[in-house]
């Protein structure tokens, strides 16, 4: 499972520089959207072949900019009960502030690995400057600058060889169901619905931290864990920002699972937050299924159905073949439907398609409508297969791979989906030399 790193500090030290420059390593788990709101204090970053996780705490806070010590104290105290690595972030050229002081004060308190980033070194006086820091308690500190990235690489090297790596999911192969979205959308009902008090879970190993619990369900012809995150434990002295807590649950099951069931609230629609959530799931390879909760309360028509699922749909797009349920948790509406159809993406994600039937099927669509030249160069793909990886991959053998555009790609996506069903299950292609 990966390690989750959160970068804290007082505002304005450059903690959303330094976040925007780790996750620039690799795609950031959220897209920017024209029209949809998303975003940016979450992505996945990855140094020397080890993937991480990295939360940007400042993006939680509010009224940052008027220094709220109240609201970054909280998201100190959330970074240290939730990562497993803390980046602490200071302004060299500010020098230590009271502020500064406060979170070293809560930092040194804690077992978790703490790291202390002096920020804006990007000369030889500052980097002596950078010393005076050593007041603040921590052994490990780092001078650098995260506009142009000078000591990152450094940073990134202890980073990693700081991080520990636990198995958390039960040994067998069984599937792992996640079920995750918002507070207070109905992840409790549904869990307590199909579960009842007939209990079997597995804990991860004691003295960890992890949120994740799997609970065996072994009814109706049916054996598989659920991955609960919901109400596990109980409310903390300090008030919780609950989308900054919800967001680091859902990291830690998603990665857990094998097939995410997001629930969405019917009263409220699909929001960027359920957004974010299904594109980590998406772009950790994850099988999907969109639960709309409370759906017993909504006032209907006929059509109530079809306009709901075209309104997610619209904000889902391009990865629109995602099955989508409409269930009341609470009145077990539909909850059986729920595991029939997480069942079947399961199985779709694992499902391996011959690379006769690719070819046959997929050449004939490339001879419709070849990849547009580029550069003056007339692109060919002439082969096509499924690649070994524990979700679908497929590549496409070229003769200029790399001119070969996004448009296209989403075409033969497209394709493969049209032919052979992969609905709630991500796709990856890429294109290789031939």
């Amino acid at each position: 499972m990966n390690n989750i790193v959160a970068i804290v500090g007082r505002p304005n030290v450059g903690k959303s520089t330094l976040f925007n420059r780790l996750i620039g390593m690799k795609k950031a788990i959220v897209d920017e959207k024209s029209g949809v709101t998303r975003d940016r204090h979450y992505g996945k970053s990855e140094w020397n072949g080890v993937s991480f996780h990295v939360i940007d705490t400042g993006g939680y806070v509010v009224n940052s900019e008027d220094i709220f010590e109240g609201e970054i104290k909280k998201q100190v105290l959330f970074a240290i009960e939730e990562s497993d690595i803390i980046l602490f972030i200071v302004d060299v050229t500010s020098g230590i502030t009271d502020l500064d002081d406060d979170i070293a004060n809560l930092l040194r308190k804690t077992r978790k690995k703490v790291i202390l980033v002096v920020n804006k070194v990007d000369n030889n006086q500052r980097r002596y400057e950078a010393n005076e820091f050593y007041k603040l308690g921590i052994r490990d500190l780092f001078p650098i600058s995260s506009i142009n990235g000078s000591g990152t690489g450094e940073l990134l090297d202890t980073l990693v060889e700081n991080f520990t790596f636990k198995e958390e999911k039960p040994e067998d192969d069984l599937p792992k169901f996640a079920i995750v979205g918002r507070p207070n959308v109905g992840k409790s009902s549904l869990i307590n619905s199909l579960i009842g008090e007939e209990r079997n879970i597995v804990t991860p190993e004691a003295g960890t931290t992890r949120d994740s619990i799997f609970i065996r369900y072994r009814k109706y012809n049916h054996d598989f864990y659920l991955v609960d995150t919901a109400g596990i434990r109980k409310k903390r002295k300090v008030s919780e920002n609950l989308e900054f807590y919800s967001v680091l649950r859902a990291i830690r099951a998603i990665e857990s699972s094998d097939v995410c069931l997001v629930m969405i609230d019917a009263t409220r629609g699909l929001e960027s937050q359920d957004l974010n959530i299904i594109n980590l799931a998406k772009k950790n390879h994850k099988g999907l299924v969109i639960l709309v909760n409370k759906w017993d309360i909504i006032e209907k028509d006929t059509n109530s159905i079809l306009k709901f699922e075209k309104v997610i749909k619209q904000k889902l797009e391009p990865f629109t073949d995602i099955p989508i349920l409409f269930i009341s948790a609470i009145n077990k509406q539909r909850i059986y439907k729920v595991l029939e159809k997480a069942l079947v993406v399961f199985e779709k994600r694992k499902q391996k398609i011959s690379t006769s039937r690719l070819n046959n099927v997929l050449l004939k669509a490339i001879e419709k409508y070849s990849p547009p030249a580029a550069r003056g160069r007339h692109i060919k793909i002439k082969y096509i297969t499924q690649l070994p990886t524990h979700a679908p991959s497929f590549a496409f053998f070229s003769n200029f791979p790399d001119l070969i555009k996004e448009p296209y790609m989403r075409y033969l996506e497209n394709r493969i989906r049209e032919n052979f069903d992969f609905s709630g299950v991500p796709i990856q292609i890429f294109f290789r030399k031939k």
